[in-house]
């Protein structure tokens, strides 16, 4: 291996290196919330005797290498993606900006090993491509658990509205309704709620909490339902009578989404039918009458 082929191996691994060190030791959330907790205090203190002094002061918070590195609209647009997946503890949005680059680092190093030992303009590209493939596999990850927790809240949205209405009808309060529905619940709208539940315990807002609830889903059904109930809330309607009319709604829905996807099925089926199936059977039907047709001609002649 050649210096210019070392140098270069050496460029991609270091920063490859540094990255998964960041994301194995920087992160870590409960060292974050001990060291925000400890200082406080201390944050209180130096606001008082500034306040005291008539100085000005202006804080820099550190801001993590990912988000320093990567834009803001895609940042947020990540963001925006985590919220819908419901947010996973295990990936937070610092550890996915450290971890897309890392992981097309890994799999550029690996394709310039490979490239080394032939290198061609196809190669090059199929390494380009494969590691731009490798930076957006967790989008793609992401996205698709985020389409599938919303087709998880779409289908408890009627049954929890029930719940609710169940309770309200007894007495109940909407809130406590509610919150009774998201213990007896297990799904990610339960804890949607449950998280509805304790913006509003800390202080914000019904309204604010409702809507902030609408935007992380970003569930049609449940965004009508979140507008029916500030509206009901503003107006002095009873809520009863919009749990009992958006819980038929969404049976409604429900319904017409499952005729719509039976009749998307034997479009769905078709080409699998025409291109894999009836091809085999062809082969499997016709194969040998074709077989002895052109024996029966070359023995013919």
């Amino acid at each position: 291996m050649t210096a210019m082929a070392w140098v270069i191996v050496g460029l991609i691994v270091l920063p490859c290196s540094f990255m998964v060190w960041s994301l194995v030791s920087v992160d870590r959330r409960g060292f974050a919330a001990v060291r925000s907790n400890l200082g406080r205090g201390l944050r209180l203190t130096e606001g008082i005797a500034v306040a005291g002094s008539g100085l000005s002061t202006e804080s820099k918070p550190s801001i993590p290498l990912g988000l320093r590195l990567t834009p803001k609209g895609y940042t947020a647009w990540l963001d925006k993606l985590l919220a819908r997946a419901g947010r996973p503890a295990g990936l937070p949005l610092e550890r996915l900006l450290i971890a897309k680059p890392a992981l097309a680092l890994v799999v550029g190093v690996l394709g310039i090993v490979y490239i080394m030992k032939s290198p061609t303009g196809p190669a090059v590209l199929f390494v380009v491509a494969l590691a731009a493939l490798a930076y957006f596999t967790p989008d793609i990850l992401i996205h698709g658990r985020g389409a599938k927790r919303q087709n998880e809240i779409e289908l408890e949205i009627p049954n929890t509205l029930d719940q609710m209405l169940i309770s309200v009808e007894a007495g109940l309060g909407f809130e406590t309704a509610m919150a009774r529905a998201a213990q007896n619940g297990k799904g990610p709208l339960a804890a949607e709620l449950m998280r509805t539940l304790q913006d509003m315990q800390v202080g914000r807002s019904r309204r604010d909490a409702y809507m902030a609830m609408a935007a992380r889903t970003d569930v049609s059904d449940l965004r009508s339902f979140v507008r029916a109930v500030v509206q009901a809330d503003i107006y002095g309607i009873a809520i009863a009578n919009v749990l009992r009319a958006q819980a038929k709604q969404m049976r409604v829905k429900r319904r017409q989404r499952a005729e719509e996807k039976a009749m998307k099925l034997p479009v769905k089926v078709l080409f699998p039918l025409m291109f894999c199936i009836l091809p085999v059977l062809f082969i499997v039907i016709i194969g040998p009458a074709v077989i002895n047709v052109m024996k029966n001609f070359v023995g013919a002649f």
